[in-house]
């Protein structure tokens, strides 16, 4: 088949050609982004799930639906060690400005834009390439502590997008890595928008612990968001996902390939979209067939071996990748860590400190009290092919 119309793009939020599977969650968020405008509430929303589920693909999709209507959005992927104030100065100054064009809205954004002055001097922070040719709001935002300055600026924000007749839509990829006082400061300043009833939403997307985190940042959090699970797709949407894309390039694909790239997959979207890539290149006809389907898996693996997974075990330290790498030869998971620590013959309390170094750098989590597992799906996998010598696999 012709490499130039290969409908597959396996990339870090490439989006697929398809997104099947996850009608749900896209629907819910339709909802709640037109009730945003009609001046009613919605729970805001945190995606849950595991790397190359499509988490972020969701988070783009969502914010797409949300400017189609008609919001302000504001898109941030949290990295580590930046605090959030730092983040969102530039995007809530962006925010205003676009607001500040509603001549109903001038007064109220004028007022943000005071309280958005105060906030930045208070923290020390700069407002990215642009400046703010007004003064600080003397008294709002300004206390130095985030959990009572940011509810304050988010309200007045909130406020100039009512006056406007808009919604704000403010969406965090990679909340996991949010530090957790300001994992609070956002959690009270979304309960304070509710509260009030402001037009504004909120949609986050993590490693599956951000429920924890959430939950020991405000006890309420369980309350405020909805936290849709975002996993691997069932059979019949993980062929839909192949075979749909195919189809409307004018070629076909074999139930037999289908069955073996669900096998080879697991229904993972990531895994499902480089199989789907190689597959399309390796066809020689006008259809795919199952011995396309057993050819790609070479290729698939190697390439994923080389980005997808190499990425992600080149971040850890050499006690970290042998503490992972215990974790792969003891199967599948999830993994208790007594059982770990057996392995490596230390105890338990004494790898205390690495796990919870692994864990903050996104690679593992634990899914319930005394358990281990990998964020990335199949990682054992990964480990096992290269880091296990064949006598130790006898």
């Amino acid at each position: 088949m012709d490499p130039v119309r290969n409908p597959f793009a396996p990339g870090a939020g490439s989006r697929p050609p398809e997104l099947a599977g996850r009608e749900a969650i896209l629907n819910d968020a339709h909802v709640a982004i037109q009730r945003a405008l009609i001046g009613k509430q919605s729970r805001s929303q945190m995606l849950l799930g595991l790397r190359g589920v499509g988490k972020t693909v969701l988070l783009s999709k969502i914010e797409e639906m949300a400017e189609t209507a008609g919001h302000v959005t504001s898109f941030i992927e949290a990295p580590e060690g930046r605090p959030l104030s730092e983040l969102l100065i530039p995007k809530l100054n962006q925010v205003l400005r676009k607001l500040s064009v509603a001549e109903k809205a001038k007064a109220k954004a004028h007022q943000a834009l005071r309280a958005l002055r105060s906030f930045a001097s208070v923290f020390h922070l700069s407002y990215g390439e642009a400046t703010l040719s007004v003064d600080p709001e003397v008294g709002v935002a300004d206390s130095g502590d985030l959990e009572s300055d940011l509810p304050e600026l988010f309200v007045r924000v909130g406020e100039a997008a009512k006056a406007a007749g808009k919604a704000w839509t403010l969406l965090i990829d990679e909340v996991q890595y949010l530090q957790s006082s300001d994992l609070a400061a956002l959690i009270v300043a979304l309960h304070k928008i509710s509260q009030k009833e402001l037009p504004v939403l909120f949609f986050g997307a993590g490693l599956p612990q951000v429920a924890a985190l959430s939950g020991d940042a405000k006890s309420y959090a369980e309350r405020l968001f909805h936290y849709p699970a975002v996993g691997p797709l069932l059979p019949g949407d993980a062929k839909t996902a192949i075979r749909q894309p195919v189809e409307d390039e004018g070629e076909h694909i074999d139930e037999d390939a289908l069955d073996e790239i669900l096998l080879k997959t697991q229904g993972y979207p990531y895994f499902l979209q480089e199989w789907g890539y190689q597959c399309w290149n390796i066809a020689q006809g006008t259809q795919i067939e199952v011995s396309d389907a057993l050819q790609a898996a070479g290729e698939a693996t190697r390439r994923l071996d080389d980005g997808f997974f190499k990425v992600r075990f080149d971040r850890l330290t050499p006690k970290e990748r042998e503490y992972v790498i215990a974790m792969a030869e003891l199967g599948p998971g999830p993994y208790r860590s007594s059982d770990i620590a057996a392995a490596l013959g230390e105890t338990h309390q004494s790898l205390g400190p690495r796990r919870a170094q692994i864990i903050s750098k996104g690679m593992i989590y634990s899914p319930s009290h005394g358990d281990i597992a990998f964020t990335v799906p199949m990682f054992n996998d990964y480990l096992i092919r290269n880091f296990v010598s064949k006598s130790d696999k006898k």
